[in-house]
């Protein structure tokens, strides 16, 4: 039995929940007063701030005039802060946005006095494989967990190691991070509890005092908790007051038997609440959205615009991080506290936005007016479909697109607008109204390229870009008027533009780079038809490379370059939900729906270098789960669901998405990718590592062992690998012979009481109607590649960073008729299954201006990669940017990357 115990005041802070931020920081500040005044009357007080400085600079915010007394309190080590800003949820953002949240918080912390070097990660549901990695590239040794941690762990620690090799040593808070509580509950009789409890978990500590984790959510610890553990201790009880930090660095053995590799997702001691993953998925796509911009802006601001936007940058870094907390984007809030998370990160997608569109201004200035920019945010070269808006070409004649160097692609147009967009008659002397309707020389959108005024009538003729001259609204104005006077009585005023068309063009673009083209009337010979055209009939679709032929009840047969055959594919199942936004549960007497009532299919393009199908299946959908929650509703609501299928030419994958109208609450839809064989396992990207995974989980604790799994950019099972927009969850289904990836959990309240699939509610039983997501359209996009070769040589994490990440278009605001400028390259990586992850300005007090890059080896193997661009000098840093050692650079630079290995260089 444990001969000492070790007493650790903290409190689990919770930004946002089942109330809104501002409700819980109005505690949260209370609390903080309690601890602060605690510690300074009591020099044996300790009391470690929940790992996340965001709680920190929350009561800063309210409490600006206690930041002295709180630092000097860190810089004593009697009050431990950091390392991360908000304790996130792992799997349900990029491994990039965990990497600035340790950035953030680190900061932070060392501003105050110092950051607490462990990795706390105590009520995350569950962690990811490379988790390991980040501490240690951060120069973290240690970390400390609660939920995910297998079976075989028998000790209270245990070496976690990352796909990589790295490893930290991790205290296992089996009981909880609250598990002290329970010897605290009567202060006379500590002393006999604390033995109890040392005696009932004796095989655990192996020598080491006990660890008695004194806290839990939203409340500071007694102010008297340190003088009943000293009145404990004069009874014979060998009893400590320490921070977290102290625990682990003073009072526990270094060296640990038990070593786990990869990621934590066991539900043996403690629950990890997958259903997660699925619920409020609007709140995923925002999170994926918002990332993208953010990366975007990052690149083009470090690469091609002379200001730093780093404030905005950082601004909108903070909001996506805020936005990660484990009670924020997996939306197991109220509908309040979820609105308010969604509008936080359209708060970041806009800021990013905003700087994104500033960096491509000053090279849209030197396209003509009548060119388009593109801009290319991956660091390989790529040739992208892009649309954009053209004059529509003459009868009889075509249109091809023309780039800076001279060379010639073919154009397809998809759309043309309407050229009469108003036809009105009024009395003359309401003609005035009308001018005021012009905005310089703006009407409609549109600019005025000349106008016509004759007796009882004047007509307009808009253009994108005028061609007739100055235009001057004064003489048009005294015209009108003249005209009206002489002539009352009726008029007629049309509103005309050109003809205008939706054009697509493939687009050639460097690697981070810039390039332009114009869309121009040409002859048919100038620009030779694709190779291999995408091709459309009325139920099937190909591109030389892949071949979609629609069946008879809707779904998919794809068949891949290969060879290799997907029948079924978009195949959807719904079924009743009766579980809440932490587990799914099915209704006990369920009924699955996966025949459709009605199919109909529409050719919307036929190439050459897009073709599409909308395939439209109508299932009646029960509108509810029965009174007692266990039988569906007999009555059924007709929902269409569309499925938009497309083929690019060039793309060895099916691109679709889903779209429909949810009018049905309680239920959970997925989407079937059946597999020819059964597979035995999946692989799924998600932050720096692509992890492989079997038919169950590992059970053992209240909540039942659903082998449902969170992928990021793509999930692979047997034949069929598919490329993804954003988090989701899928599962391998009847018994590994189809990939299920699940479109819509829509359930009502935050926790239920009694769950059939969990024992332990996970919070009260509060409504929470916003998450039936009644009334809202539900879409999601999907690539579909059909390979017997696997993820690793179908290129998955290259084509799946293609898929999420288009090109950058806009309009080009140079005078008309010059020429396109060349195009320009920035910084290139090649280096077969690389992820960058990161490019951005930096501005470092000892390596100076550079440009920060971030290379991760998405596979089991080393691999040579190469960078180049303008630069000519190169420093590896630390996860947190600090310096390592110099990289020569000849004509570029090459690195060796290990297996799984995430790098960080600075090039200047």
């Amino acid at each position: 039995m444990p001969e000492s115990a070790v007493f650790v005041p903290h409190f689990h802070w919770d930004r946002e929940w089942y109330e809104p931020f501002q409700v819980f920081r109005h505690r949260l500040v209370q609390a903080l007063d309690t601890v602060l005044e605690t510690a300074e009357a009591d020099p044996d007080f300790r009391f470690t701030v929940d790992g996340q400085m965001a709680a920190v600079e929350d009561y800063l915010e309210m409490r600006p005039e206690n930041r002295d007394r709180l630092a000097a309190l860190v810089r004593e080590g009697r009050l431990a802060v950091g390392p991360w800003l908000i304790l996130l949820d792992e799997f349900l953002c990029s491994g990039e946005t965990i990497v600035r949240n340790l950035q953030m918080g680190w900061a932070a912390a060392e501003r105050l006095g110092g950051a607490m070097p462990i990795g706390y990660l105590p009520d995350m549901f569950g962690h990811i494989a490379q988790m390991p990695q980040i501490l240690a590239r951060a120069g973290i040794e240690h970390a400390a967990l609660w939920r995910g941690v297998p079976g075989t762990v028998d000790g209270h620690a245990f070496r976690w190691r990352a796909p990589d090799g790295s490893e930290v040593r991790t205290e296992f808070l089996f009981d909880g991070y609250d598990n002290g509580l329970d010897v605290l509950l009567v202060p006379d009789r500590i002393g006999s509890a604390l033995q109890e409890y040392a005696g009932m978990t004796a095989e655990r500590w192996g020598g080491d005092p006990v660890l008695a984790m004194a806290g839990t959510d939203h409340h500071a610890p007694d102010p008297r908790l340190a003088s009943w553990l000293r009145r404990a201790a004069e009874q014979g009880r060998a009893i400590t007051v320490a921070t977290l930090d102290e625990y682990i660095r003073k009072h526990v053995r270094d060296e640990v038997n038990a070593v786990v590799t990869g990621e934590l997702r066991s539900h043996v001691r403690g629950n990890i609440l997958p259903g997660v993953l699925s619920v409020r998925l609007g709140l995923k796509q925002r999170m994926a959205l918002a990332e993208r911009t953010v990366d975007h802006a990052e690149r083009m601001n470090a690469l091609y615009c002379a200001q730093d936007d780093s404030p905005f940058l950082t601004l909108a870094w903070r909001k996506i991080v805020e936005s990660t907390a484990h009670d924020s984007v997996v939306g197991s809030g109220t509908d309040e506290t979820c609105d308010q998370v969604a509008a936080r990160l359209a708060e970041a997608a806009q800021t990013a936005r905003a700087v994104r569109d500033a960096a491509l201004a000053g090279s849209a200035a030197l396209v003509p007016a009548d060119g388009y920019l593109v801009a290319n945010t991956l660091t390989s070269a790529r040739t992208a479909l892009v649309e954009v808006d053209v004059v529509a070409p003459a009868e009889g004649s075509v249109l091809i697109a023309r780039s800076a160097d001279g060379s010639v692609q073919p154009v397809q147009l998809v759309s043309e607008a309407p050229t009469v967009l108003s036809d009105e008659r009024m009395d003359a002397s309401q003609l005035e109204r009308v001018l005021r309707r012009i905005h310089r020389r703006e009407l409609f959108g549109r600019l005025i390229d000349h106008y016509e005024l004759t007796p009882h009538s004047l007509v307009f003729h808009l253009a994108e870009v005028p061609t007739s001259g100055p235009f001057d609204l004064m003489v048009l104005r005294r015209d009108v008027a003249a005209a009206a006077a002489a002539h009352p009585g009726e008029w007629q005023v049309r509103t005309l533009t050109e003809a205008r068309a939706s054009a697509l063009v493939p687009v050639h673009v460097p690697a981070l780079g810039l390039t332009s083209f114009r869309v121009e009337a040409g002859e048919a010979s100038a620009a030779d038809t694709p190779a291999a055209p995408a091709t459309a009939t009325s139920r099937a679709l190909s591109n030389g490379l892949v071949e979609v032929e629609v069946a008879a009840d809707g779904t998919l047969d794809v068949t891949g370059p290969d060879g290799t055959v997907l029948c079924g594919v978009g195949r959807l199942v719904d079924g009743g939900d009766r579980g809440d936004s932490y587990n799914y549960a099915p209704p006990a007497q369920d009924m699955l729906i996966s025949e459709p009532t009605q199919v109909a299919v529409d050719l919307l393009e036929s190439g050459p270098l897009r073709a599409r199908l909308r395939v439209t299946r109508v299932y009646a959908w029960p509108a509810s789960l029965s009174s007692d929650r266990d039988v569906r509703s007999e009555q059924s609501v007709p929902t269409p669901v569309e499925m938009l299928v497309e083929v690019r030419t060039g793309e060895p994958f099916v691109r679709v998405c889903t779209s429909f109208l949810n009018r049905s609450a309680d239920h959970r839809l997925r989407l079937h990718v059946p597999l020819p064989e059964c597979a035995d396992s999946s692989a799924a990207a998600g932050q720096f590592a692509v992890t492989e995974r079997g038919l169950t989980a590992e059970g053992g604790w209240g909540e039942y062992p659903l082998p449902t799994f969170p992928a990021s950019s793509f999930v692979s099972a047997g034949a069929a690998t598919v490329l993804l927009d954003h988090s989701s969850e899928y599962e391998l289904v009847e018994e590994g012979s189809a990939l299920a990836i699940t479109l819509l959990r829509a359930i009502g309240s935050i926790s239920v009481n009694i769950h059939p699939l969990r024992d332990e509610p996970a919070a009260s039983e509060i409504p929470a109607p916003g998450a039936q997501e009644l009334g809202m359209r539900i879409e999601h996009r999907f690539a579909v590649i059909p390979t017997a070769a696997g993820w690793q040589d179908a290129r998955a994490v290259a084509l799946a960073e293609e898929f999420r990440n288009d090109v950058l278009v806009t309009r080009g605001t140079g005078p008309g008729g010059r020429q396109l400028p060349p195009a320009e390259a920035g910084i290139r990586v090649d280096g077969e299954g690389v992820h960058v992850s990161c490019v951005r300005r930096i501005n470092d007090d000892i390596l100076g201006a550079g440009t920060e890059i971030r290379l991760t080896r998405m596979r089991d193997t080393a691999s040579t990669v190469r960078l180049t661009g303008a630069f000519t000098q190169a420093t590896t840093v630390d996860l947190l940017g600090r310096a390592l050692a110099p990289v020569p650079v000849r004509d570029g630079l090459e690195l060796c990357l290990g297996p799984w290995e995430i790098r960080t260089l600075v090039v200047r």
